[in-house]
């Protein structure tokens, strides 16, 4: 089936090894990306820290970054061996167009994070918003009552208290004015 290869510059082997090998390995990526599967970039180990919270969504140094790369690497080197006549360039090209495949990946998992919506409920993203009154809320901070306030599609039931001079009872509209010790401070609308 690779009869072809021995026939060859042992350079071009090389570039063709690399090509043929990273591709298939980068089919096998992509298709348990798609049924679920590429959870451990392929490697697995018994590392207990928790890394998976950083800032940054593209680590350079990863299983699949080193395919991305020889994938670029390898077939630039395949399509150009004969193109080029010097092996310094030809490795400069091979090496250029392998971190042009790596940038492609960031920008196109950059594009695909700006798809992402965090649903996380955060009791800061109350403030300003309105919601009803359920158990009366009674008057100048002196207890505590409880509102029904809709965040991201979902009905939440938090204590609130009131700064107002009288009660606020069920079924009034209020606003959330500030948040004191995790309890909503309300006015009414």
């Amino acid at each position: 089936m690779f009869g072809f290869l021995e026939n060859l510059e042992p350079l071009n082997q090389g570039f063709w090894y690399i090509a043929l090998g990273a591709s298939l390995i980068f089919l096998i990526q992509t298709v348990l990306t798609f049924i679920g599967g590429g959870h451990s970039d392929g490697l697995h180990t018994d590392f207990t820290g928790d890394v998976s919270h950083g800032d940054t969504p593209f680590q350079l140094f990863s299983f699949r970054n080193l395919v991305n790369f020889l994938l670029g690497f390898g077939w630039s080197g395949v399509a150009f061996y004969n193109s080029i006549g010097s092996k310094v360039l030809l490795f400069f090209v091979a090496i250029l167009v392998g971190t042009g495949f790596l940038v492609l990946f960031f920008i196109l998992i950059l594009q695909i994070l700006k798809l992402t919506e965090d649903n996380t409920f955060k009791m800061e993203n109350l403030i300003g918003r309105t919601g009803e009154v359920y158990l009366t809320i009674p008057a100048k901070m002196s207890g505590k009552g409880k509102i029904l306030i809709s965040v991201n599609g979902a009905n939440h039931e938090l204590p609130a208290m009131t700064e107002a001079e009288e009660s606020i009872p069920s079924s009034h509209s209020v606003r959330v004015i500030y948040i004191y010790d995790k309890i909503l401070v309300v006015a009414k609308v």
